[in-house]
């Protein structure tokens, strides 16, 4: 019998947490839970966010909890508690929105640059350097402020945070989301490894980080996946993903258009993908997806065509989220070659 992959993903109720055995529960790397807030989720552990996206197809929260199956050890610098095993690493920052003393940035730009600044402090020091994926949650994404709209301010204080700290914008960088959560202060979940991934770009799409200027004086710093070798493993990290061909949203106000659009995304990245990976590649329909609706009066159409794409094998969660574009609708993301758990 092979033994069992490194790293694993396990997708359960937070009800259901405090019934795992100690043997699992030392496994944790670390979780996410969204939906309403549990005690089990204030009370955990290991390095645990929530984010207020509601759950639109099931009436208890979700937690993507995160498993190795090497020996875990914790601790906690720069403000953020951590989890790692020898390969990984995985902690969560949360930085408010300080608006005073900010001079002329906006409060949400300087939070940015200073969560990641902690953020990258933290890899460094602990020789985790390699930021392989992050999750990014703040309150009002698509809202304007002074002007500018607040994923944009999210934008520069991120590429000001790679700048300082002596990272590339455009090689190496890491699969992302931006999400928009109501009431959310600015959360980054992430993982960071020791070794550096392979980033993967889609044939269909500018990289985020060349858009042109009419998205923002910054353009975002993420690949649109990460693929990382594990021993006896290749994951694959992709990024949110949408209804984007090239740089341009496509099919605005169509939300079965918009999904089928992301699933044509979704494919020619793992295509990509499959080129580089040494083992037999990813397949979408074996994927869990994550998927992220701006009006939960959209989720019977886009389960619909999801399952009519997929299979009534889907596996996905809907959460009600705001998406980077307030002319997107939805946003699925995605990890594959991980081993899916259900406690």
């Amino acid at each position: 019998m092979s033994p069992p992959s490194p790293l694993a993903v396990a997708y359960l109720e937070p009800s259901r947490l405090d019934l795992q055995g100690a043997r699992w529960r030392a496994g944790v790397l670390g979780q996410v839970c969204y939906g309403g807030r549990s005690p089990t989720l204030e009370a955990a552990d290991w390095p645990a966010a929530f984010i207020h996206t509601p759950r639109l197809d099931a009436p208890e929260d979700l937690c993507e909890v995160w498993l190795s199956a090497d020996p875990v050890s914790a601790g906690t610098a720069e403000g953020i508690a951590y989890r790692r095993t020898d390969d990984l690493l995985f902690g969560v920052v949360t930085e408010a929105e300080d608006v005073d003393g900010v001079g002329s940035a906006a409060p949400l730009q300087c939070a940015a640059e200073r969560g990641y600044l902690r953020l990258f402090a933290l890899i460094d020091a602990l020789g985790y350097p390699n930021l392989l994926r992050a999750w990014n949650y703040l309150a009002e994404i698509n809202r304007e402020e002074g002007g500018v709209e607040r994923y944009r301010q999210f934008n520069a204080g991120r590429q000001d945070a790679f700048l300082a700290s002596g990272r590339s914008l455009t090689d190496g960088v890491p699969a992302a989301c931006a999400l928009g959560a109501a009431g959310q202060p600015m959360s980054i979940a992430f993982l960071a490894a020791r070794r550096p991934g392979v980033p993967i770009e889609n044939p269909r799409q500018v990289s985020a980080f060349h858009y042109p200027a009419a998205y923002g004086p910054r353009s975002p710093t993420f690949s649109r996946a990460t693929l990382f070798r594990l021993p006896g493993q290749e994951v694959l990290f992709l990024s949110g993903t949408a209804s984007i061909g090239g740089h341009e949203t496509r099919h605005s106000g169509d939300v079965g258009a918009q999904t089928r659009e992301t699933l044509a995304n979704l494919r020619a990245v793992l295509e990509a993908a499959n080129g580089a990976a040494r083992g037999p590649g990813f397949r979408l329909k074996s994927l869990y997806l994550k998927v992220y609706l701006r009006d939960p009066g959209d989720l019977e159409a886009v389960r619909a065509v999801l399952t009519e794409a997929l299979g009534p094998g889907l596996r996905a969660a809907y959460l009600q989220a705001d998406i980077c574009r307030a002319d997107l609708l939805l946003e699925i993301e995605t990890t594959a070659g991980l081993r899916i758990e259900t406690p």
